[in-house]
């Protein structure tokens, strides 16, 4: 497994992942169309942006994550990064890849600073919830969202 930062020729497959996280698509039947391709360009510019995938090593995406760093005046000005769009592919489950992403990447944060780090899940997502839990990750905030 190769733990390497996304290129845009992952792309089709992370959005694979993230469009169906129940079964597996062929990312060659996935639709990369301008706003997928904006978004990946402007979060690739962005250095408090990370996004993260796990390799079978022959170019295969099993995994995908975004980690956001955040500055900020609460915890005494310490940084802190931001999980999100956790996926591994549905067929691969079970076997610790979640693990080895997660863990690869707190230990990213840690080595850039943070002291802490956050992520929300859907409330759907029971066994999600319970992986995380495995991980140390504490329910500690309820989150709000307000869709514009």
């Amino acid at each position: 497994m190769i733990f390497r930062t996304a290129t845009r020729s992952d792309l089709a497959a992370i959005i694979a992942l993230l469009a169906d996280e129940e079964t597996v698509l062929d990312p060659s039947t996935i639709d990369v169309d301008e706003a997928y391709a904006k978004a990946f360009e402007a979060i690739d510019a962005d250095g408090r942006n990370e996004m993260m995938v796990l390799d079978e090593g022959d170019g295969t995406v099993l995994g995908y994550l975004q980690l956001t760093y955040i500055p900020g005046l609460g915890r005494h000005g310490e940084e802190r990064a931001l999980i999100e769009a956790v996926r591994i592919r549905a067929d691969r489950r079970g076997a610790g890849l979640g693990r080895e992403l997660l863990v690869r990447a707190i230990d990213r944060a840690r080595g850039c600073g943070c002291t802490l780090v956050q992520l929300t899940s859907n409330k759907r997502r029971v066994e999600a919830h319970r992986f995380y839990g495995s991980l140390g990750f504490v329910r500690s905030h309820d989150g709000f969202k307000l869709p514009l």
